[in-house]
Order: structure tokens, then C-alpha cells, then sequence
């Protein structure tokens, strides 16, 4: 399956003869609809009416991107991808231990990954780094630390779990800047306003996460709406923001990589009053790393004894489906 992105001013989406036809200022070409599974628009792209309507009965993704990579809205079918029980068993889900353990579960899963990042950076390079055994011994220990922290008071957890969290990402974004070349290091992490290479990288490559949680588990027929450690945020998807934190040390390898391989240049970034941004030719390196890792297959632990062999971007599509069948077991309130 194929995604299309138009990133490049002035590009537009129509469809001619049961194709999309994508026109930029350098040429024009086709892509089968049945063979598209998502479609990413940026900034100054143009779509048709008809190009719409073909994505909602392809039931294809349509994804409306801002420039920091996040999705901003999306055009999809009004039929979820399954019966609305899940959606109504969300809400005991969101409030009770249930839904605590799964939450500790993804926790420990992100730390697991951010350990293996480590390690993989480690064999790239071949460098004894200062303080890598140091930060993998701190991620074990918060690791303990979340596997064994009560949920009598759910409230008290979950402010104990974020501490726990924040405290483990501190360790291990100190631990990848010393992976990193001297002039690719930051000073430390920002969400916003970026004004350095990697955190404005790292920021539009969870953008691009962001967006395939966000799919997945609508299509799984669950409401990213309806969190439970992120609660509930005016016209935020918070369950997205729970559902994402395994993936995330997905986007924190392909960005180190790109960086170690010294691919980056300045080129690749507009500078304005709020921070670094990604141009045209900045998104495009960083959309094919993170789209080539995603679709790389790998063996990843399914719920069966045996490891399950798929790509990335299933494995997570999978993930959003398992979500969906625990919550169909679930009592309603």
C-alpha cells in the first residue's frame, strides 16, 4: 500500500479514471486509488471534491498536516471502524485498574525501546559513550520503579507514573545527545519552538506518529478522544497521546540516524520568530527515513507464544486492534 504525501507548494490530488492524479510544478503522475492507504496534505497543496469522496469510500485516510508535522484535522467516513460498545467501554476502561495496567504496560514497553535505541546507537558508532551504563541502569531502575507502584488511588498513580516517565526520558535525551556529532547537539529537549536540527526533526517525526496512532485506532473503532493518563483535553485526541509511547523511540532512532549519518544541513530548515521549521526538501529526507523504517519488517512480540513477522506501521495497526478487542470484554458503567 502507498501513501501519498504532497508536501511541495503548489502541489494538487484530483482523481481521472479511477486514479489519483498528482500534479507538482515538475511533472504529473498516477496512483491507482485501491493501492493508496493514506493521504498527508501540507501547506499550499489543493485537493478535489472528487479526490475526497474517493479517499471516504476507499475508506483511505485523508490527513490535513501542519507544518510542524501534526495532524490537524482529517477528512474520514462518519461509520468507526467497529460496533460502539468499545467506545461505550472506554469509559469504564479510562477510570478503573484495567485501564492503569495497560497504561504501566506501554510505560514499560517505551522504556524497553528506549533502552534498545541506546544500544543500536551504541553498535552505530562503536564508541564507548560517558554515562551509557549509568542511563540504562536509571531506566531500570524507573522501569522497577513503574512495575511496582500501587494503583489504589488512581489519581496519585497516574501523577506518579508522568514523574516516573519524565524523569527516565531526562536520563535517556541526555544519553542521545552524546551519541550525537558535536554540531547536531541540543541543549536540551523542546516541544515547541524548536531552534535546533534535532529537536526540530524529532518534533515533526512524532507529528507523523501522532497521525498513524490516530488512524490506527479509529480504524480499530476506538475514540482517541476518550484517555486515560492523559485525560480529558478540549478537542484533543489525549487517547493518542497515551497510545504513542512505545512508538516514540521509533522517531528517536530514525532522526539519530539521520544525524549520524551527517545527512542534515542547514538547507533542510526555514528560521522565523518561533523557532526552526522543515522546509520542502528538510521533509522529504526525514517523511522517506521515517516511512522506509516504518514499512522495514520485524519480528515483535504478538499475543500468542510466537513472535509476529510484519512491519512496523502493522505492528502498531495491530496494536490499536488488540486495544479494541480487550475493550469489547469490558462490563459497561
Amino acid at each position: 500500500m502507498t501513501q501519498l504525501i504532497l508536501n511541495q507548494r503548489g502541489s494538487s490530488l484530483s482523481v481521472r479514471n479511477g486514479r489519483y492524479r498528482i500534479r507538482t510544478k515538475e511533472r504529473e503522475f498516477y496512483v491507482p486509488v485501491q493501492e493508496v492507504s493514506s493521504i498527508c496534505l501540507h501547506a499550499a497543496t489543493r485537493l478535489s471534491h472528487e479526490a475526497v469522496m474517493t479517499a471516504i469510500e476507499q475508506n483511505t485516510d485523508l490527513l490535513f498536516v501542519d507544518r510542524k508535522g501534526f495532524p490537524a484535522g482529517r477528512i474520514w467516513s462518519h461509520r468507526f471502524g467497529s460496533i460502539a460498545t468499545i467506545r461505550k467501554h472506554q469509559l469504564a476502561f479510562s477510570q478503573n485498574n484495567t485501564g492503569a495496567d495497560w497504561i504501566r504496560g506501554l510505560l514499560l514497553r517505551k522504556i524497553d525501546n528506549q533502552r534498545a535505541v541506546i544500544d543500536l546507537l551504541s553498535a552505530l558508532t562503536g564508541d564507548v559513550v560517558a554515562g551509557r551504563d549509568d542511563c540504562l541502569n536509571s531506566l531500570s531502575r524507573y522501569a522497577a520503579k513503574i512495575s511496582n507502584l500501587p494503583a489504589d488511588d488512581l489519581g496519585e498513580f497516574f501523577a506518579s507514573l508522568r514523574g516516573f516517565e519524565g524523569s527516565a526520558s531526562r536520563a535517556y535525551f541526555g544519553q542521545l545527545n552524546q551519541f550525537l556529532p558535536i554540531h547536531y547537539r541540543f541543549a536540551k529537549r523542546t516541544y515547541r519552538g524548536a531552534v535546533d536540527a534535532f529537536n526540530c526533526l524529532l518534533n515533526y517525526a512524532y507529528g507523523m506518529l501522532y497521525g498513524q496512532c490516530e488512524s490506527a485506532l479509529i480504524a480499530a473503532g476506538v475514540d482517541p478522544f476518550v484517555g486515560v493518563m492523559h485525560r480529558d483535553e478540549y478537542n484533543r485526541p489525549v487517547l493518542v497521546y497515551d497510545f504513542i509511547e512505545p512508538f516514540r523511540a521509533w522517531a528517536d532512532y530514525v532522526v539519530c540516524h539521520l544525524l549520524l549519518q551527517e545527512v542534515v544541513f542547514e538547507e533542510f530548515f526555514d528560521t522565523e520568530n518561533e523557532g526552526m521549521f522543515l522546509n520542502t526538501t528538510g521533509k522529504r529526507i526525514l517523511i522517506q527515513a521515517m516511512n522506509d523504517y516504518l514499512a522495514e519488517v520485524v519480528m515483535l512480540p504478538g499475543t500468542g507464544p510466537k513472535a509476529l513477522s510484519r512491519s512496523r506501521q502493522q505492528h502498531l495497526v495491530l496494536d490499536a486492534q488488540r486495544l479494541a478487542s480487550m475493550l469489547k470484554k469490558l462490563p459497561t458503567l
